[in-house]
């Protein structure tokens, strides 16, 4: 593999996956800087079905290797709201001020100690001849009581969510602690090792 597309662009998201993919011999790039405009449609039930969705469709229609990944925030009290439906949850076309606000006021009487929460990170990597690979991650932590921290572009939700083990929220956070810690990193860097391990498998 010479060149790997990221189904996205999400500039937030790119940075972090740029950072965790560095050191590959491989050239990574974004749908659009691969020229390709069109995007697949994110209708599935799970993080697995759209993060395969969009790999599938940037793969094929480029004839490249892709990776897409899916993410979800889970909160307990609300019986794993939003999940795979986070981007759309305060409805369809949202700014990031209105997703945290909704969020919010879900849990404007869920205590402390009650707010436990979980972001899941699902990367698909899929091959110029469809054959197809998943990885994971998974971060628990809680909802803050209010929003804090620089607002991250298309990323609301980290102005909110507290990692375990930490008293700041991810948008508090430098980009190496977050990095150090996250859902998404988790995923890639499990990505990543698969791509190192194989390489010589000719899988990659």
């Amino acid at each position: 593999m010479k060149e790997l597309i990221i189904a996205s662009n999400n500039p937030g998201k790119i940075e972090e996956i740029n950072n965790v993919l560095k050191g590959l011999n491989i050239t990574i790039k974004t749908v659009r800087e691969a020229g390709l405009t069109e995007e697949a449609l994110e209708d599935g039930t799970t993080l697995e079905e759209n993060a395969l969705k969009k790999a599938h469709f940037v793969a094929k229609r480029l004839g490249t290797w892709a990776a897409a990944d899916d993410t979800g925030l889970c909160i307990e009290a609300l019986n794993g709201a939003p999940g795979v439906y986070s981007a759309r949850w305060a409805g369809e076309g949202a700014d990031e001020k209105t997703m945290i606000d909704f969020a919010l006021n879900k849990l404007a009487d869920v205590p402390a100690g009650k707010r436990q929460a979980y972001f899941e990170t699902v990367v698909a990597l899929v091959s110029p001849t469809g054959e197809h690979w998943l990885f994971s991650g998974k971060l628990p932590g809680q909802i803050a009581f209010e929003a804090k921290g620089k607002l991250r572009p298309k990323l609301p939700y980290s102005m909110i969510f507290i990692p375990d083990g930490f008293t700041k929220t991810f948008s508090e956070m430098t980009d190496e602690e977050k990095n150090s810690v996250s859902h998404r990193s988790i995923a890639f860097r499990k990505l990543k090792e698969f791509l190192k391990e194989k390489s010589h498998e000719g899988v990659a």
